[in-house]
């Protein structure tokens, strides 16, 4: 059966998968879901002892039923290669009585690479499908991982341009260095003078504008999306939490049919979507656990009903969740309101409008399937110390806030439940931080950080990081937010010289 996507403010306009892809956002602004959300189309223990990309390759074509077999098999073997450092893509480890499913070996050492190793892919598909007859320029706001990830995965793509915007001294060094390192003909990256939201809210308003669009088109260019926002970005999200299951029944740690519950860090709010859509496919999941860090906003929304971004923004040490509008939460809302676009579409206009919204009894009633909990810096470092001294395992500062939280989410609860805690980041991207948790001493800069981690530690520094420091800056450019827009239409008239 043919699925559909539609969006969730009610726009009539459905699109198949490969539409939804090169679209990125609907026509309405509202996001793409599924028209339902499909089973999990196999019992865990059928897929003992398989590969990731058997459980990529299964669960994608469950959602995008207009690509062929030989087509998702195609992206998912171009995406789950070599280019991973761990041959099983994604390794589950203990610490103590913790579980860390470990995203971030691929090229970029984040959790971001899940997604977008594979987004190119079915880009490129999609386009071939609908004979698209213009170069897609895909634009992205990113809090630190996103960004490298989305140039990595486009960089030199045939008919695409990729350009980046991240929040000026609002990522880590080594963030930074990898966006403004990229190499690629169609790599563009720029600072922008404002947090992560500035960077966003810019980005939806080139969207929003029909006008830009237009001007574009006759340049030969349609915009899309690598953020989350793309349900291209979102689906192979799902995949990791089913895998992350099977993983703990193969090595016996529950039972099959066993309850599990879910840890995710979270900041623009996609990567627990995702476990929202595993777990509504019929994956044994009990409580979601949402943790944020200062910017907890997603913690008070989750425990009142109340959305309010009228409030002080923190700079903190897990910058991807330096976030105060987490885009992907306007999906939830609307599954939870019964698909209603148009309470969906009241609350996102009174976000717009006042910054904040209070959603109704049907949303809080399924709220109730989260918990949210937040970890300030303090404790955060406070929790890579400890857990490296007592099981030497080391967490980059993201996953501490979700291991943080869990701790206090069993301290509160008494719930004893076996917790997959999604480990999203390597340590080295935020080694100044790690370094100084476990009681390392100051250094010059990140890279020396990076450098003493290892020595002290023993572990590998991941190849995506390695001599970083010395790799050429060929991005160097910085914004205002107002300025984005012409940023976007010279660089594209630029490349329409040289190519």
């Amino acid at each position: 059966m043919m699925m559909k996507y539609k969006s969730t403010r009610g726009s009539s306009v459905t699109m198949d998968a490969a539409g939804a892809v090169i679209q990125g956002i609907a026509e309405d602004n509202g996001l793409y879901v599924p028209e339902r959300v499909p089973r999990i189309p196999f019992d865990i223990e059928e897929m003992k002892g398989k590969a990731y990309r058997d459980f990529a390759f299964e669960i994608i074509r469950l959602f995008f039923t207009d690509y062929t077999d030989d087509e998702i098999n195609e992206c998912v073997c171009g995406a789950y290669d070599g280019k991973f450092e761990k041959s099983e893509i994604v390794p589950l480890m203990q610490a103590g009585d913790a579980f860390f499913l470990e995203l971030f070996h691929g090229k970029t050492a984040a959790f971001k690479d899940m997604a977008l190793s594979i987004l190119p892919y079915f880009l490129t598909a999609a386009m071939k499908k609908k004979k698209e007859d213009k170069k897609i320029c895909i634009l992205t706001a990113t809090s630190g991982d996103t960004g490298k990830a989305a140039l990595e995965g486009f960089a030199d793509v045939s008919g695409t341009e990729v350009m980046v915007f991240y929040p000026n001294q609002g990522v880590s060094e080594v963030q930074e260095r990898q966006m403004v390192t990229q190499e690629g003909g169609n790599t563009h990256v720029f600072a922008v003078n404002g947090n992560f939201d500035d960077a966003q809210t810019g980005v939806k308003k080139i969207f929003k504008d029909s006008g830009f669009a237009d001007k574009l088109a006759g340049m030969g260019y349609r915009l899309s999306s690598a953020n989350s926002i793309n349900i291209g970005r979102l689906v192979p999200q799902v995949v990791y939490y089913v895998y992350g299951y099977a993983k703990l029944v193969d090595k016996g740690i529950v039972r099959n049919g066993e309850k599990i519950n879910i840890a995710v860090p979270t900041g623009n709010f996609g990567n627990i979507l995702a476990a929202y859509y595993a777990k509504e496919a019929g994956l044994p999941v009990n409580k979601l656990i949402c943790a944020s860090n200062e910017n907890k906003v997603l913690t008070d929304f989750i425990n009142t009903g109340k959305y309010d971004t009228n409030r002080e923004f923190y700079t903190t040490n897990s910058p991807s969740m330096d976030i105060l509008v987490s885009s992907n939460l306007e999906r939830l809302l609307y599954h939870l309101s019964g698909e209603s676009a148009a309470e969906t579409s009241a609350l996102m206009a009174s976000l717009e409008n006042s910054k904040a919204y209070e959603v109704g009894i049907a949303i809080k009633e399924g709220l109730k399937s989260f918990y949210g909990g937040f970890a300030d810096v303090a404790q955060t470092n406070e929790t890579i110390g400890t857990v490296y001294k007592e099981n030497g395992y080391l967490m980059d500062t993201h996953t501490a806030v979700a291991y943080k939280v869990y701790e206090d989410y069993r301290k509160t609860t008494g719930d004893q439940t076996v917790t997959l805690i999604a480990s999203t980041a390597s340590a080295y991207k935020f080694a100044d931080s790690v370094a100084a948790s476990i009681g390392l001493g100051k250094e010059t800069d990140g890279f020396a950080y990076v450098k003493a981690l290892s020595e002290k530690t023993g572990t590998k520094v991941p190849k995506a990081l390695e001599g970083l420091e010395h790799k050429e800056i060929r991005h160097t450019g910085v914004l205002d937010i107002g300025e984005m827009a012409a940023a976007v239409e010279k660089a594209l008239a630029k490349r329409l010289e040289t190519c």
